[in-house]
């Protein structure tokens, strides 16, 4: 196959003395046995999605390797010192189960350390919401997680974070961008100072279990937390080392945690995929709740930010709740403590994204406090907690499984939310109710609403390609009409543009620019179109909403919905 002159370029810059041996030799064997792969790897530069930088491991500049990581590792060195000089900085760093993590992670302290700046690194793995946690309560300018979340194991990545606990956002974001661009390879410095490196651990744990209990702990009864039976899976990954002790520490004993997913490995050797959201991930949870007789089964992510929940339905069957349902649960139950403890007075929000479910603004409004919509991906709810600090934040989510209890973890957290969670069915169940019905009982009061995603993978050059042109049909060609029903307004957060189609009126978004999509029909349902920033995906969210009047129709309702869901998936062809 013919290679492009610009990919040729970079393979040529990484076969110069700048880059080792080991290098050298790897790129030779790609040129030699996979031009296809050799093209992957060099196409394109790695960039900062959603989610930080998340990729393949292996050779190239479109790969997470020892220069890369290190080149965005420098970048932010520098950027760190512009903006903070003359000051003693810190940086806390944190990695996950993935292969090489533990290896890059230390290769990451070395070049900051190379740099100047002091690391306090986890001396073994940890959950990503810990070293969010670990940068506030350790004074740090900014943090790192070597993680590549649910991805396949052939991944890895690169999250940073700033002096508030939260992902990085504008205009931090586009600085490191820059300053990581305006450099060059040979511009690393991979010499470690070894006296900067302290090695973390016992301390910060305790501090982080002990604020998640606080945070997440609503004077539940310890007879009723003893009478909850509880399933968890860490799936191979981070949470072992903390959901279990939190909560034992919290009062919930009757905990079964699955063996066979409790050893972390970077291969996860009993699931297609560690990822909380698909079915077959929690298939051994299921089958041990159903050995035990347990209430409640909680499954985490590798890096233990997001977590999947299954609990009984009337039938007593085990069904696996989608994220909107787990948010606006947890939401739910934030928002009637609160109100219990006399503690909202107006000046409370909770969060919530573009992509996920409008009852959060049903709920809002029913408990009379605002609710705060942002774009994909926690950085930007935290980023709400920074710009409104007039205003308390309750708890928020998004519908990719995610939730943040409080202020004191600024990312997503399922730590905290596990032990949510718990409390919630626990106290359901002393009084003779269970998750499912409280969720149903909120159906009733703020109407049904049910989601649903489609992921379109696109892999590799040509598959970008195609999603890119996706989004060029649907902005050039736009969408009229969507199973028989008119589109009636359409939101492109590129063009930061609102357009009514019934009068042609066109208002300003005032929410950052992203390729998102958004259309609303004029039966209440709404379809988002967005390509993913971390996989090679084209995402569509579809939500649709009816009134539920009572407990008893709830079937016959998720059944109307259901088809509706299915109609718009084969209106837009997204079978």
């Amino acid at each position: 196959m013919e290679i492009k002159q610009n990919i040729l370029d970079a393979v040529n810059e990484w076969l110069t003395p700048t880059f080792d041996n080991e290098t050298h030799i790897a790129i030779k064997e790609l040129m030699t046995t996979s031009p296809a792969e050799l093209e992957e790897s060099f196409y394109k530069n790695l960039e900062f999605g959603t989610g930080g930088m998340r990729g393949v491991m292996g050779v190239g500049n479109n790969r997470i390797n020892k220069y890369t990581l290190g080149k965005s590792t420098q970048g932010l060195c520098n950027y760190m010192h512009e903006v903070f000089p003359n000051k003693k900085l810190k940086i806390a760093i944190a990695y996950d189960c993935r292969h090489n993590s533990k290896t890059l992670a230390k290769l990451v302290a070395d070049v900051f350390t190379a740099n100047g700046i002091s690391v306090y690194l986890f001396s073994d793995l940890r959950p990503t919401p810990e070293l969010s946690f670990a940068v506030k309560y350790l004074g740090c300018q900014a943090g790192i997680v070597l993680t590549a979340s649910h991805n396949p194991p052939e991944y890895n990545g690169y999250k940073v974070y700033w002096e508030d606990g939260g992902q990085i956002v504008p205009p931090e974001d586009k600085g490191i961008i820059t300053s990581i661009e305006n450099l060059n390879y040979n511009e690393i410095n991979f010499t470690a100072n070894e006296d900067l490196i302290h090695y973390i651990d016992t301390e910060v744990d305790k501090a982080f279990i002990k604020s998640s209990i606080q945070n997440a702990s609503f004077n539940t009864d310890a007879a009723a937390k003893e009478n909850l039976k509880i399933v968890f899976t860490s799936l191979h990954g981070t949470s072992i080392t903390l959901v279990p002790d939190t909560l034992a520490q919290a009062g919930y004993t009757n905990v079964h945690i699955v063996p066979e997913q409790a050893v972390p490995n970077g291969d996860f050797p009993t699931v297609k995929s560690p990822n909380p959201e698909e079915p077959e991930a929690l298939a051994m949870a299921i089958a041990l709740a159903e050995k035990t007789n347990s209430d409640i089964v909680i499954g985490t992510d590798p890096d233990c930010d997001r977590l999947g929940v299954a609990v009984r339905n009337n039938a007593g069957q085990m069904i696996l709740l989608n994220g909107n349902q787990t948010m606006i649960l947890m939401t739910a139950f934030l928002l009637e403590q609160w109100k219990k403890a006399g503690k909202i007075n107006g000046k409370q929000f909770v969060g919530s994204t573009i992509v996920s479910t409008p009852m959060m603004m049903e709920l809002a409004t029913n408990y009379e406090v605002e609710c705060k919509i942002g774009l994909t991906g926690f950085k930007w709810i935290a980023k709400m907690i920074k710009d409104f600090p007039e205003l308390e934040f309750i708890g928020g989510g998004e519908e990719s499984f995610g939730f943040m209890v409080g202020d004191a973890v600024r990312d997503k957290d399922a730590v905290a939310a596990t032990l949510l969670i718990c409390e919630m069915a626990a106290q359901a169940k002393a009084k003779g109710s269970t998750i499912y019905k409280e969720l149903v009982k909120l159906y009733v009061d703020n109407g049904c609403y049910k989601e649903h995603l489609v992921s379109l993978t696109k892999k590799g050059m040509h598959g970008l390609e195609e999603i890119n042109q996706m989004m060029i049909d649907m902005r050039e060609n736009p969408i009229k009409e969507i199973n028989g029903q008119r589109v009636i307004m359409v939101e492109d957060y590129q063009s930061s543009t609102a357009k009514n189609l019934l009068d042609d009126e066109i208002t300003t978004l005032h929410i950052p620019k992203s390729n998102v999509l958004i259309y609303y029909i004029e039966d209440g349902s709404k379809i988002c179109a967005r390509p993913s920033g971390t996989e090679p995906k084209i995402k569509f969210y579809i939500s649709v909403n009816t009134e539920l009047h009572a407990v008893e129709d709830f079937k016959e309702v998720e059944e109307i919905l259901d088809n509706k869901i299915k109609d718009i998936i084969a209106a837009m062809q997204l079978n």
